[in-house]
């Protein structure tokens, strides 16, 4: 006989339908967002401005370099702080340490003046930045048990976060820098952001889950001092080629290319030939080579918002408003997020609808990458319209197109980290797939080197048929990748 007078069962909290820390992520990465992309909506415009607009007066085919050099930068420091997450810290710590740095980068970047400024800034926000993409993304997973359907939705709702703070950092750094005629004045509003979301994420830590703050790998104690020598080894290198002009601005992008390149051929290596690697585990990560080249061909299109595109905001968009106000250059970049912000929550609840009859995730990245391609194609009929003749509506359009192929490319991306990941290699697997984002960044800004009003159909045509043939050849191997997942999708 039932007992009418027992209480009802407690109904679980949530964060949307998912695990209340979810939300704790979700905050800190919204503001560290809205710090990193308020910052570079303005970035390339303070380093080819002349001294006498508040710029540093670079050329702006090496300005392009250097934004796409410290893009790639960001996401190759990913792989520094998931080995310490892994083997150090546990990811938690040093995402809270990530945060830190992220909002010291920000106020070097507004109090210190020139190119010392801007190095210093840019090497604290990079390396901070990376520290939180990482090890967020490793506790996300960490919230969902494996075979749990939710988390390619858990992942596109903690995206959602991303791309609001990215969207309102966008639309108010350019407008304050615009209003006072001051990069630095900018530059700390980022700061400011960046400091609400540490203070959030200070208070509610404590709730997320315990294997958060353990280490997954330790890293014996007799081998920690060889890796401090070999990183002070490395920094005083670094500093001497600094200073004997080998590393230079120009050189940028193409060194951190070699970095990048190296790095994954070297993780890769590791994955697929370490004792600790399982056959079933080495079969998974086999099965994200091709993933990791279409990933990097997406992003090397889509990271050209900050550098192309950005350009093309500026000279070639009538950023007029009907006639009654014109919109800031860099504020034309919150198009952008401002579609992802719409259509995250309706990604998420299809993929949470169709559940296991979702496309798998090879062909939903596959479908991003020949998505970003076509966008890039769209360029082709603006040719021609001469300064400020496109019109601000097309540009938003094609934006539009990059909003699609992202949400098929980037949270699925994330996701599938996770789950083809080694368990001795969780959080590393994350930062391998963050090497496809830097080696997209990074060849973003060598591309914008390239660009000119006076070719952009060979090379808006060129670029975008590229990825869209990568992104054909994934789709023709997806029923080989499903075999090689081993009945993850």
């Amino acid at each position: 006989m039932t007992d009418l007078t027992s209480p009802s069962p407690r109904r679980e909290k949530t964060f949307l339908g998912h695990p209340t820390q979810l939300g704790t992520l979700f905050g800190v990465e919204m503001w560290e967002r809205f710090s990193f992309y308020g910052m570079q909506a303005i970035l390339l415009y303070y380093m080819y401005y002349a001294v006498t607009e508040g710029g540093l007066g670079y050329d702006q085919g090496v300005a392009a370099g250097v934004v796409g050099a410290y893009g790639g930068t960001v996401y190759l420091s990913t792989i520094l702080a998931a080995w310490a997450g892994d083997r150090l810290f546990g990811p938690e710590r040093v995402l809270f340490g990530s945060a830190i740095s992220v909002m010291a980068g920000h106020i070097s970047l507004a109090l210190l003046p020139g190119s010392a400024g801007l190095a210093v800034g840019l090497v604290l926000v990079a390396l901070g930045s990376g520290g939180i993409k990482a090890n967020a993304s490793t506790l996300i997973a960490m919230l969902y048990g494996e075979g749990d359907d939710r988390r390619d939705a858990g992942f596109s709702i903690f995206y959602l976060g991303v791309n609001i703070g990215a969207l309102v950092g966008q639309i108010l750094t350019p407008v304050v820098q615009s209003t006072t005629a001051s990069f630095h004045i900018g530059f700390g509003l980022a700061a400011v952001g960046m400091a609400l979301g540490l203070i959030q994420y200070t208070f509610l830590r404590k709730n997320l889950p315990p294997e958060g703050r353990l280490v997954p790998n330790p890293l014996p104690q007799a081998q920690k001092v060889r890796f401090g020598a070999l990183g002070a080894a490395a920094l005083v290198v670094v500093l001497i080629l600094v200073l004997t002009d080998v590393i230079t601005a120009g050189r940028l992008d193409l060194i951190v290319t070699a970095i990048v390149a190296v790095a994954t051929i070297a993780y890769f290596t590791l994955m697929l030939t370490s004792p600790k690697v399982e056959r079933i585990e080495r079969r998974r990560v086999l099965a994200f080579l091709p993933m990791w080249v279409a990933s990097a061909m997406f992003w090397a299109i889509f990271q050209q918002i900050f550098t192309v595109v950005a350009i093309y905001a500026e000279e070639r968009t009538d950023r007029s408003v009907f006639g009654l106000f014109e919109i800031p250059a860099g504020s034309v970049q919150a198009i952008e997020p401002f579609f992802v912000v719409l259509l995250a929550g309706v990604f998420a609840a299809v993929w949470t609808k169709l559940g296991s009859r979702q496309p798998a995730s090879p062909l939903k990245m596959a479908i991003g990458t020949i998505i970003i391609g076509a966008g890039f194609l769209l360029f082709i009929p603006l040719a021609g319209t001469g300064a400020n003749g496109t019109p601000l509506l097309a540009l938003a359009g094609i934006l539009l197109i990059f909003c699609l192929g992202e949400l098929f490319t980037s949270p699925v991306g994330q996701s599938l980290s996770t789950k083809l990941a080694p368990q001795a290699f969780r959080t590393q697997m994350v930062a391998l797939f963050y090497l496809s984002v830097s080696m997209g960044t990074v060849l973003a800004g060598v591309l914008g080197g390239f660009y000119s009003a006076e070719n952009e159909v060979a090379y808006f045509g060129i670029t975008g048929i590229a990825a869209i043939v990568v992104g054909l050849v994934v789709v023709a191997i997806v029923p080989k990748l499903k075999v090689l997942m081993e009945g993850v999708r």
